[in-house]
């Protein structure tokens, strides 16, 4: 018959007395360190909270607490010893090697008042509120591009009366801008007299209305059509307007110049009405809407704001700046902004109710992660990430890590997540025997296992 050693195994055997090992110098820990007879239990309360000596500590916690500290070096960490001394290689003073038990988290920090009052610690809390979406950005006032004439004759010819003599000149609705000679004009202008002598029954009206009609396509006026019904008599020029009230932004034409349909005279822009194109950033843009209000101001016109509304959203992106071009509409009635002007922006989006947030300040944002410094209780902090939301007028948006009336660290914070981030280094660092070779264990490993 096999012994059970040879049915199990050496290595299977050993296993169960390991760790009944370990149970046993946990126990004997717990029991040193409390009374020689341990009181009786609450009500409600368990063996183990009972030994562990505080409720909700584990007895692995607190057994951790017993054991023997080890010292590293803050200059290298490789240097671990069981008791306080002096670096070999740089001869500085070993300090106690902080352990958390809790995987995953960042070590706590401890700070004494004196030391909080000194690095100007001060604390908040998190709440409950509204946020008010808005963005703030820079933009630049543009023409409406829905209001700009661009005037073309309809025939080859030539400038004879040239009313405008530079650009920048306000022009209304109607107004004469130049008279031209055309021949195609002279040349309709002679059959739709002639279409109005007496025709055939049937025939008169007919041809009547489409040289009528030949003339409105060549941009003559209603009322020079009427003048020349009732006169019976051909005009050599023939009047270019205005179709539109507005500035002169472009001056082509001169005087005695040959024009054809190719040429553009004279450009007409409406000014009581102006577009302001602005850049907004990719993660903003899941805000816009069009019709959203909005507001300017110009450093032109101090103490002045315009309000207007989102117009348009562009199909894309910059690829290089990555941002998205949005177009708001204001009314210029009193002509005050001018194109090509720089305008400070606003965007509103709108309240956010019911927000976890806390004051900005608080945040430490490194790129890689958001972090917040935890009061644990008095004195004591623990950083932890979390997920950030909007954020808006010094107050951020809170997703999760924390917890409405949770207490955090406003001022002071990079110090003590420094600190536990150091603290968190030294705990990776494998342990150093007195001889400089690294052990295969941790300290705390090798502590359990003894």
């Amino acid at each position: 018959m096999l012994s059970f050693e040879q049915t199990q195994g050496p290595g299977r055997m050993r296993q169960p007395w390991i760790r009944l090992s370990a149970v046993l110098i946990i126990a004997g820990l717990l029991v040193g360190c409390g009374a020689a007879e341990p009181p009786a239990p609450a009500a409600g309360e368990t063996d183990g909270e009972r030994l562990a000596g505080a409720p909700g500590e584990s007895a692995m916690e607190h057994a951790l607490k017993h054991l023997d500290p080890k010292y590293v070096c803050p200059m290298h960490p490789q240097i671990v010893r069981d008791e306080p001394g002096t670096c070999p290689i740089c001869g500085m003073d070993l300090v106690k090697k902080l352990m958390d038990p809790v995987v995953g988290k960042y070590p706590e920090v401890t700070l004494r008042p004196a030391v909080m009052q000194h690095l100007g610690v001060r604390i908040g809390t998190v709440e409950r509120g509204t946020l008010w979406k808005y963005i703030r950005t820079v933009g630049r006032v543009e023409f409406d591009e829905t209001r700009l004439a661009h005037i073309h004759p309809r025939a080859e010819g030539w400038i004879e009366d040239l009313k405008l003599r530079a650009e920048g000149e306000r022009v209304t609705k109607g107004q004469d801008l130049a008279e031209i000679y055309a021949p195609a004009m002279l040349s309709a202008q002679v059959d739709f007299l002639q279409a109005l002598e007496p025709q055939p029954r049937g025939v008169s009206q007919v041809r009547a209305d489409k040289a009528r009609n030949l003339l409105r396509v060549l941009d003559i006026p209603e009322d020079v059509i009427r003048d020349i019904q009732q006169q019976r008599e051909p005009r050599n020029r023939l009047p270019i307007r205005a179709p539109i009230d507005g500035i002169v932004t472009g001056l082509m034409a001169r005087q005695g110049m040959y024009v054809t349909p190719e040429t553009e005279m004279f450009t007409i822009a409406d000014l009581s009405r102006v577009w302001v194109i602005v850049d907004v950033f990719e993660a903003q843009i899941d805000w816009l809407a069009p019709g959203l209000p909005a507001e300017i101001r110009v450093p032109a016109r101090p103490g002045k704001v315009w309000k207007g509304r989102v117009d348009y959203l562009y199909p894309e992106l910059d690829p290089k700046t990555r941002t998205l071009r949005v177009r708001l509409v204001f009314d210029n009635s009193d002509r005050a902004l001018k194109p090509n002007m720089f305008a400070d922006v606003i965007i509103f989006g709108g309240p956010k109710h019911d927000v976890l947030k806390i004051p900005a300040e608080a945040m430490i944002v490194t790129g890689e992660r958001a972090t917040v410094v935890k009061v644990v209780e008095e004195g004591r902090f623990q950083p932890v990430d979390v997920v950030a939301g909007m954020e808006r007028a010094g107050e951020a948006e809170i997703l999760s890590g924390l917890e409405e009336g949770d207490r955090i660290v406003l001022s002071g914070q990079f110090l003590i997540d420094s600190e536990s981030s150091l603290q968190a280094s030294f705990m990776r660092f494998p342990a150093v025997d007195a001889s400089g070779a690294e052990t295969s264990e941790t300290p705390g490993d090798a502590h359990a296992h003894d």
